[in-house]
């Protein structure tokens, strides 16, 4: 199948195949026609499978044949991080024809362009919900043509810290829209909420909901606290990476963990919600460039890193929600690409790696390690097999880097 053969028009089936796109994949497969028909869409499917361009191209088609060249607010894609909205920004302007215009309003950056991207009329406004709801209450945007809205990551975008901007939101744009919400996870709660706002849906899953990517292989390490920083810091020297994206909880922790590699001569940055956004604009640019090979974030990056060549994922600390798990593991193992995801977790968060694992549908593979403080685990949950027995030797990885 191809391109056009979903509907989509010469103008992005050429900019598809400059960009190097020559088949759709399965979301886009599924979606775009769809979207084209005017219908409202729940989809869910992993990440780095293309669910920007499953909404982008065909939106950006209905624009061209019908507000080419007319200024004012038509669509309206909400994001749960500053990063995502400037992907989807990058890919929107890779797409969009002559006429139809984007642009992203996202807390951190100065206020000048947005606010004269708005004053131009902008087609297509690429928002976090705090920079947004700041502009609605100035009255600096006018919703009154708006024919779309898309919650990208809604899952994230409609958990009990957003729920409310959302509602307020939703309440001030206009009820005849087409709505289409993607995301990588869907809890029934999350859905139950997904279902209020649109119009008869059609639910795609292109793949089990929460399920990681087929080519990730994912190992489980348990180990005592005081001995994570020295496991991370030997995983490091014999692991065979290319680029590492190394998750804490904290932004304290964050911090603390970039300061000791780069102690140990590792080239590392870091990205959280409390740096600037050009000290994170500058820490991807960096890290996409393999100037740094380790990038510490907190979860503010599982949602909006989109490089092909992740090698590794290691979770420092666990994370909070078994979905964020999928999010941040899905950084690896894009585009075709083998990943690596690696976790490290004390004997009281064992329980967290059950729900992990109830959630993916997934045995994750334990290595033991007695000189780190590992430990072994007790019990399989109810109804799951533990798998394989852990390991009580350290693997070779491959060559050791030298400190």
């Amino acid at each position: 199948m191809t391109f056009s053969d979903l509907g989509l028009l010469p103008i992005f089936t050429d900019k598809c195949e400059q960009l190097g796109y020559t088949e759709p994949t399965p979301i886009q497969k599924q979606a775009i026609p769809i979207v084209l028909q005017g219908g409202d869409i729940i989809a869910c499917a992993e990440t780095g499978t293309g669910k920007t361009a499953a909404f982008l191209l065909p939106i950006l088609q209905q624009l061209s044949a019908t507000n080419k060249n007319k200024p004012g607010t038509k669509v309206l894609i909400l994001s749960p991080t500053r990063e995502l909205a400037n992907q989807t920004e990058a890919a929107c302007k890779q797409f969009e024809p002559k006429g139809i215009t984007c642009t992203a309003i996202i807390g951190g950056a100065g206020y000048k362009r947005q606010i004269d991207s708005l004053k131009r009329g902008a087609n297509i406004i690429i928002a976090t919900p705090g920079r947004l709801m700041d502009f609605m209450e100035q009255g600096m945007i006018d919703f009154r043509g708006l024919t779309h809205l898309v919650l990208d990551e809604a899952d994230r975008m409609l958990d009990m810290g957003f729920l409310p901007s959302i509602k307020r939101i939703v309440k001030a744009i206009p009820a005849n829209r087409q709505t289409l919400f993607f995301s990588a996870t869907m809890s029934a709660e999350i859905e139950h909420i997904a279902y209020a706002m649109l119009k008869d849906p059609t639910v795609i899953e292109v793949s089990p909901r929460g399920k990681a990517a087929g080519l990730i292989e994912q190992t489980a390490y348990p180990v005592a606290q005081q001995f994570k920083m020295p496991l991370l810091l030997d995983l490091l020297d014999k692991e065979d990476f290319d680029r590492v994206l190394v998750f804490t909880r904290t932004k304290r922790g964050a911090d603390r963990l970039a300061h000791v590699l780069e102690k140990r001569s590792h080239k590392s940055n870091r990205i959280h919600g409390d740096r600037s956004q050009s000290q994170r604009e500058a820490a991807l640019r960096s890290f996409k460039s393999g100037h740094t090979n380790v990038l510490v974030a907190t979860d503010v990056a599982a949602r909006g890193i989109d490089i092909d060549s992740v090698s590794h994922v290691i979770n420092y600390d666990i994370p909070e929600a078994p979905e964020d798990y999928v999010h941040r593991i899905g950084r690896t193992g894009r585009a075709g690409n083998k990943g690596k995801a690696i976790t490290l977790f004390t004997i009281a968060e064992e329980h967290s790696m059950r729900s992990i694992e109830r959630l993916t549908g997934e045995r994750v593979e334990r290595v033991l390690l007695p000189d780190f403080g590992g430990h072994s685990a007790p019990t399989a949950a109810p109804g799951k097999k533990l798998g394989s027995p852990a390991r009580k030797t350290f693997r070779s990885f491959g060559p050791r880097r030298g400190r």
